[in-house]
């Protein structure tokens, strides 16, 4: 299945700004490890056959709150067909995550997501109108309502809660990673 404006692992995205060694090093001062991996790589066959499931719980979130409603708005009314192409790579993005393989590919499609979120590339790959730019003050408070509505999906399966609270916990370190990742074409050049 072919998802419209998903490239992740395509060689003409962008080199990242952030190579594997410094992500390694940012990993290291989240305090993400092996067994955060693991954790993570347990959640995706949990997950995935919930996506659709877990994109409504989020989208219902998003759709409440008239400020993150407004990013995927063109003159005070929501763009469906823009909401519905971001669906399918948020969908996407669950089973990358829950992949956790943090390679050079990972890396570039991660700056190339900062770059969609921020006014360098906001609306282009969709060649929609709607906010100019994601304010970078929601994208680092979206890890709670995310994170925090997660563990009802984790814990479907049944798993044991100590298991369901590592994924969840592995799942609150790699938000914080990635949405770090994201911040990059917010930054000045040169304080990233």
């Amino acid at each position: 299945m072919s998802i419209p404006g998903y490239a992740h692992g395509d060689a003409a995205l962008r080199e990242s700004p952030i190579s594997v060694d410094d992500f390694a090093a940012m990993q290291a001062v989240a305090l993400f490890g092996p067994d955060d991996t693991a954790a993570l790589q347990r959640s995706r066959p949990i997950l995935a056959p919930q996506v659709d499931a877990i994109l409504d719980v989020w989208y219902g979130f998003v759709g409440s709150q008239p400020a993150l409603l407004e990013q995927f708005s063109h003159e005070g009314r929501p763009v469906g067909a823009y909401l519905d192409r971001v669906r399918a790579r948020f969908g996407q993005w669950i089973l990358d995550t829950a992949e956790a393989r943090f390679d050079d590919a990972w890396l570039r499609w991660q700056f190339e997501i900062g770059r969609r979120h921020h006014r360098v590339g906001k609306n282009l790959t969709d060649g929609v109108q709607s906010s100019a730019v994601v304010p970078l003050r929601y994208l680092f408070l979206l890890i709670q309502p995310v994170v925090h509505t997660l563990r009802s999906f984790l814990a479907a399966t049944g798993e044991p809660e100590d298991v369901v609270t590592a994924m969840q916990e592995a799942w609150r370190k790699s938000l914080l990673l990635q949405i770090t990742l994201w911040a990059q074409p917010y930054v000045n050049p040169g304080d990233f």
